[in-house]
């Protein structure tokens, strides 16, 4: 049978001679063996005990009541907790990283973001964002599921998409109309994207903008103004005639 010592396992756990030595005071990990001059010896069944314990500290339970579960608690059953807990704390850390990446693309449309902004978004449910999906049939769904943008989203399409809102904002500030060469040319690259973002399926499209021009509190899409939409609708009926003609 094979044992370590204090030292090699402090070494292998990455966990203090010390905290080693209170376990063993206060009988909650007993080394297996000892010699009569107080050299202690770990076990193999030693080194699964203290991985459980371990295991249950990173679960925040404190040694008293890890004292009490450790035997009543079978290796899996804890490795069964931790992969739970784990799987907890990723769901929090991917709903944070959502958030950031959307106040990051928020800022990207908005010259400046506003805290009531900030806090809609992070008091948002999830699901908030989905009602939209409501007003198409279940093959749409799960097509639009994949296709459309998210506000989290840092792929190429929601950057482009992202790009030509502010292009749209620019040219109201400006007041360039929507027939103007810029008008035109953003008409002309948000035709080509929806078609790449929609698979060239115009009555999808359609259907599409019809939703996004009611209110952002029916949909929970991304609000975007009168202006930007009355322009959007402008340029493209202007676009649309041109290759008509």
């Amino acid at each position: 049978m094979n044992y370590w010592t204090t030292g090699q396992v402090a070494k292998q756990r990455n966990i203090s001679v010390r905290t080693l030595r209170y376990y063993d005071q206060i009988d909650l990990l007993t080394p297996s063996f000892k010699e009569d001059n107080g050299r202690r010896y770990y076990s193999e069944e030693d080194l699964f005990k203290l991985e459980k314990i371990i295991i249950l500290k990173s679960l925040s339970l404190p040694l008293e009541d890890i004292h009490n579960v450790l035997d009543k608690l079978s290796y899996k059953q804890i490795l069964i907790s931790h992969h739970n807990h784990l799987q907890e704390e990723l769901t929090k850390l991917q709903t944070n990283l959502s958030h950031t990446a959307s106040l990051i693309n928020m800022l990207d449309m908005e010259e400046s973001l506003s805290w009531e902004r900030v806090s809609q978004l992070v008091k948002r449910p999830k699901e908030s964002s989905k009602k939209w999906l409501d007003y198409f049939g279940e093959d749409e769904k799960r097509f639009l599921k994949e296709v459309i943008p998210s506000l989290e989203g840092e792929d190429q399409i929601t950057q482009q998409y992202i790009s030509l809102l502010r292009r749209i904002e620019w040219c109201i500030k400006h007041n360039l109309s929507p027939e103007s060469d810029e008008g035109n040319q953003i008409a002309n690259e948000l035709i080509e994207l929806s078609n790449e973002t929609f698979n060239r399926d115009e009555e999808l499209i359609n259907k599409f903008w019809e939703v996004r021009k009611r209110p952002a509190e029916e949909t929970g899409l991304y609000p975007i103004s009168e202006e930007v939409l009355d322009f959007v609708e402008r340029c493209l009926s202007y676009a649309n005639n041109q290759i008509r003609t």
